[in-house]
């Protein structure tokens, strides 16, 4: 490589870049707009701010789910106790609903498990496709053949007709 260098061609920079200088005494505008926004705006809605976390703070709740307290069934309801019998359907409806999300949620254990699995699926999953025939078995004994539009009566119904079955049957044998 030869050593001499063409410095009009390739310009080396400044050592050292000299910090630029103001050209005038007259100051700034801008400074004195941010300063007045940060009083007059900033600084009050930071401290009222602060000032309800820190309140917030005090009284920390943690809200997970909601806790409904459990109310009596509709079999412990009086006749004529209108309000005991909304109570217990809107207990039957929440009940309803759980146990819909517990089968789905073995129902997704179950095909996360046949896809990790793969064609070993009959047999490391087998637990888990036992569990789901058993939690499915309960759905259905409980809410089967009720239909969309069935209620905590209906189905208090269907299990005593159940039970009386079970015990007709066992009388029998």
């Amino acid at each position: 490589m030869p050593e001499d260098h063409d410095w009009e061609a390739y310009k080396v920079p400044p050592t050292r870049t000299p910090v630029s200088e103001r050209t005038t005494s007259v100051p700034n505008p801008v400074d004195y707009f941010q300063t007045a926004f940060s009083y007059v705006f900033d600084a009050p809605v930071t401290f009222i701010r602060d000032w309800i976390e820190r309140w917030q703070n005090k009284n920390k709740f943690y809200y997970y789910h909601q806790k409904f307290r459990r109310v009596p069934d509709l079999s412990q309801c009086l006749e004529g106790d209108y309000l005991c019998y909304y109570e217990a359907e809107a207990q039957w409806r929440r009940d309803r609903m759980v146990d819909q999300e517990i089968v789905e949620i073995v129902r997704e254990r179950v095909a996360a498990c046949k896809q990790r699995e793969g064609p070993n699926q009959f047999q490391n999953c087998a637990k888990e496709v036992a569990l789901l025939a058993q939690v499915t078995k309960a759905y259905q004994d409980r809410y089967g053949d009720l239909g969309y539009h069935g209620n905590a009566r209906t189905c208090l119904m269907k299990q005593k007709h159940r039970m009386m079955e079970e015990r007709k049957a066992a009388q029998e044998n």
